[in-house]
């Protein structure tokens, strides 16, 4: 809007699923996706998958882009080219560049008990796990994802850490209260930010990288270049430190509307309004 095109919001669509249709359809023409979910739901692959090169679902050739970890990269940079070759040549669609900001899901904890323990990553967590108590979703010890996946990747001492099952909105109020000294979060929480928290490196790679960019039709970019830049700006702008803070505005005590937040961040930052 700021640049001039007419534009709506369609939010609420639902999930991926939904949206990925909708998108493939032409009933709305961007959508912003995490690349650990477009690869698991969408391109069908896991981290591992990508790790060996693996050819995405529906892809009659593997682009020579879909496999860089095993030439050097990063496994967020690897996850990210994957996606963006599969959408190509499975929807023609254009991924826009990725978010430094991961909102995969992480194991944090508070900072003085970090210091105090000198615990900064996942594997110096699993050596005394099973000394301390994770909040978590009821269904953690039972999840791919959760306790097992800790087990596998990290080893048996996370069958000895204790599970506090607690709803969603209750967990980091644990942790607060002492109640549990690990929480399971996802990495650009407000409540990272809000409550200082430390979030443990993941330093074997249980979770893929959950990092944000726009997914666009081709014949928007080719109508409207300028998208592709103003786009590029804002999302190569968002760190965790960053994302973190401005959820916080929006569940912490200001309680400010999402709209506000974003807006009042775009105009500071000189994305929007000059």
């Amino acid at each position: 809007q700021d640049l001039g095109i007419p534009a709506e919001d369609r939010l609420n669509l639902g999930g991926t699923q939904i949206a990925q249709q909708a998108l493939v359809a032409g009933d709305i023409q961007m959508y912003p996706e995490y690349t650990g979910t477009a690869l698991t739901e969408v391109v069908q692959l896991t981290v591992a998958d990508v790790q060996g090169g693996a050819t995405p679902v529906g892809s009659p050739v593997a682009s020579p882009q879909a496999s860089p970890v095993a030439g050097g990269g990063d496994l967020s940079q690897a996850v990210y080219d994957t996606v963006a070759a599969s959408y190509a040549e499975q929807f023609g669609l254009v991924w826009l560049e990725r978010s430094p900001a991961n909102n995969t899901q992480a194991l944090a904890v508070q900072r003085a008990f970090s210091e105090e323990n000198g615990i900064t990553t996942i594997s110096q967590l699993a050596a005394v796990a099973g000394e301390y108590i994770i909040s978590a979703p009821s269904d953690f010890p039972e999840r791919a994802d959760g306790q097992l996946g800790l087990v596998s990747v990290y080893g048996e001492t996370f069958n000895e850490i204790e599970v506090l099952p607690v709803a969603p909105g209750l967990k980091y109020q644990a942790l607060l209260d002492d109640q549990a000294q690990v929480v399971l979060a996802f990495g650009t929480d407000g409540q990272i930010s809000g409550y200082d928290l430390v979030v443990l490196e993941d330093d074997l790679g249980l979770w893929p990288p959950y990092n944000v960019a726009p997914v666009v039709r081709q014949e928007v970019l080719d109508a409207y270049p300028e998208v592709e830049d103003a786009f590029n700006a804002v999302t190569t702008s968002l760190t965790d430190e960053i994302l973190s803070g401005l959820n916080w505005q929006v569940d912490g005590d200001e309680k400010l509307e999402p709209s506000a937040v974003a807006t009042t961040y775009l105009t500071d930052n000189g994305f929007i309004g000059g």
